[in-house]
Order: structure tokens, then sequence, then C-alpha cells
């Protein structure tokens, strides 16, 4: 099939605009549903004759989108984003987050331009020309739920993928890196530790179990593991910074002044640079819970418990000598480098399918879960222009790119 006639620059960024305005629109806070959004890009690409696919969690409120365009075998190119937002309650934002808005320098605002509707704009833009394209291996649309929460969507569906049998051989990750090409980024596990303990009169402490005293004496160890893990960084270590890092979130517990408290709960998360970090890590916390804390909580009342939930555990991204995926972003982008971040994204999970992986995407992490979050327009065309490359290469012959 014949390409379309090509747009020009600018018509191709206001058509993109459109689309980020309209995904804006679909307030996908990840503790709501994002199912109006994954059906409008579902019927975009199936106007296009895209093969969609949708995948949900356990409630039917959340599903992730993979759809393909291109011949049906493998050694396709994965476009990935997640399409949950961060929260914007308490943030003071000059207008609604989620309609979005210009400023006088052409800046889209609005919650999740950057982190990362901008990059699904983008390749929604760009399906009619894939779609126009006689593709000699196909691209894939790989739109997620629950990112932002422990990457929950992505699990189900590259689990899909893998039972499926298809095996695409390039993923390129969206997220926000000002279409830098990262290689590499740590992990990230997050985990609620909740404790039980036996409320009472706040006149006699020693007769109940104060669950919010025990969750701060936790959080105390938490602490002093996080300077341990400080002087465990690694001298090949290339991150910012080089160490396993780890942060208290939240914590909330008890119920008045003058009541001992019976439940709290902390939430907390850790990014490690190597697995040993981790082993390390659990070790210490367990032998502190099972050895000190729970002992004494059990002394006044043997029913008190402390449980971790882990809410999120997703691996780094591993920087590799032999990456087809960073060669294939040097080659669209013109980049000649690449990083690492700190942040964490959905790309271990597809490493850990052995497709290959790295992360280039428009706007700035600078930009992102803050108030006035915004893209810029000239990312925005970079990032088409990557995209078009990437139709001109799979258009081309088997086996490239």
């Amino acid at each position: 099939m014949r390409s379309p006639a090509p747009q020009s620059p600018a018509a191709r960024l206001e058509a993109t605009g459109a689309i980020l305005k309209e995904l804006v629109g679909f307030p996908t806070v990840s503790a709501d549903s994002n199912l109006e959004l994954i059906a409008y890009c579902t019927a975009a690409l199936d106007a296009l004759g895209a093969r969609t696919e949708m995948t949900l969690d356990p409630s039917g409120q959340k599903a992730n989108l993979f759809a393909t365009i291109g011949p049906d075998i493998d050694g396709g190119v994965v476009l990935s984003g997640h399409t949950d937002v961060v929260p914007v309650d308490g943030q003071d934002w000059s207008d609604d987050p989620f309609a979005l808005w210009t400023d006088v320098d052409g800046r889209l605002y609005g919650r999740g331009t950057c982190d990362m509707k901008g990059f699904i704009a983008c390749a929604l833009a760009t399906a009619p020309r894939f779609a126009a394209a006689d593709l000699k291996r196909p691209v894939h649309f790989a739109f997620t739920f629950d990112e932002e929460v422990g990457c929950l969507g992505a699990k189900v569906l590259l689990e899909a993928l893998r039972t499926s049998g298809r095996r695409p051989a390039v993923c390129l990750i969206g997220e926000p890196t000002e279409m830098r090409i990262i290689e590499g980024h740590k992990g990230c596990h997050e985990y609620t530790t909740r404790f039980t303990g036996l409320p009472g009169h706040g006149s006699d402490p020693d007769a109940g179990v104060n669950a919010v005293e025990y969750a701060v004496r936790y959080v105390g160890r938490l602490l002093a593991l996080r300077e341990a893990l400080a002087e465990r960084a690694p001298a090949w270590s290339p991150f910012t910074p080089p160490w396993s890092t780890l942060q208290v979130g939240r914590i909330e517990g008890g119920i008045a002044h003058n009541v001992i408290a019976e439940h709290c709960a902390v939430d907390w998360e850790f990014r490690p640079v190597t697995p040993e970090d981790t082993h390390f890590l659990k070790a210490e916390l367990d032998r502190y819970v099972k050895e000190d804390l729970l002992p004494a909580m059990r002394r006044v009342h043997p029913d008190a418990a402390i449980e971790t939930q882990v809410i999120g555990e997703v691996d780094g991204l591993v920087p590799m000598t032999d990456s087809e995926a960073v060669r294939l972003a040097t080659q669209l982008t013109g980049g000649n480098a690449t990083g690492v971040v700190s942040f964490g994204t959905e790309a271990g999970l597809y490493q850990a399918l052995d497709i290959s992986t790295v992360v280039c995407g428009p706007g700035s992490i600078e930009q992102a879960h803050k108030a006035d979050e915004y893209v810029a327009p000239d990312q925005l065309a970079q990032c088409l222009a990557m995209l078009d490359r990437l139709a001109d290469r799979l258009s081309g012959e088997p086996g490239t790119p």
C-alpha cells in the first residue's frame, strides 16, 4: 500500500495535540478506571485495520491494549506507554489538570502530558502512516494500566504475550527522557507494612500495644538501613545516586490523641541497584521484626501482628553490551550516546522476556508528577520524527532494523 501524502510538520504536530487533548481529558488516575481511554485508543487503531486485544484486571475496570499493524510474524517493534497518571490532590494547578491548555511558548499543560500521554499521542498520530506502509516487520502498540502503582498492567499484558508465543524483537518505552536514549535504570519495589496492636486509654500506655509507636521504630530501622545501603554502593554503578535508595512515602494510623493506636500502615519504596541489596534489605528487616518488634508487641498482646504487602516489585533495566534496541534508537534519533536514570519504568519486564528494550520519549521527568505538568512542542516533534523513521525502517527488508 502506498504511503499517504506526508503532512507538514506543523500539521502533524497539530494533529498530535488534538489527540493529546482527548487523552488528557480522560482522568485516568491509577485509583480509577482507564476503560474510556482504552476504548478511544482501540477505536482509533481498529479504524486502521489493526489487530487489537485487551487484557483486564480482576475487577474488569482497568484494561491493557495490545495492537498490531503489519505482518503476523515475530521480530516486530513494540511502542509501549502506560495510560495511568498520578493524582492531582493537594497540588496547586493553574487550570484544570484534565483539560489541555497551552501558554505563550506553546507548551501543552495537563496531567499526563509528559508522563506519558504525549508519547501515546505521538504513536497514535503516526499509526495511519504505519497502516499505509508496506511493513516487512510489525509494529505493536502496548498501552497499560497501573504503571504508577507497581507496573501491574504490564505484568498482565506481558504474561498474555508470553503465552501467545509471539516474540517482538525490540521495545521502545516512551517515558519522558527528553528524547535521550536510556539503556538502564534501577528497579522499583513498593511495599505497605501494616501494624496491628491493642487499643486502650492513652492514660495507661503500657496496657496496650501502640501500633503507631512500633511503626515509628520500624521506620527508624528503615532509615538506618538506608545509610547502610549507601555504603554498599558498587564501584561500577552508573546511577545517581550510585547506591540503592529507600524512602518512606506515607504513615497513617491512630484515631485520636488519647487513644492507644490499634492500627498503623507505612508505605515505603526501595530502588535497588543489585539483587544482593534486595536480599540484604529483606533479611535485615525480617530479623528485626521477628527478633525485636514482634516479641515486644506479643508480650502484651499475643495477637499483635506486622505484615508487609508487596505492592509491586519490578526489576530494573540492565544495560546490555549488545543491544538491538539501543542500535535502533540511535539510528532513529541520530543520538550517539546513551545514559541511565534512577526512576523506574516497565522496561525490565520486557527485558525479562528477552525483548531488547530502551527508554526514549518526549518530555522531561522534571515535569512529571508535579502541578502544571507540561510537554514542549519540540519534544513531540522529535518523537514524531523518530516514529516516522521507524515506519521507513519497518518498510525495508526483513531483518531490519
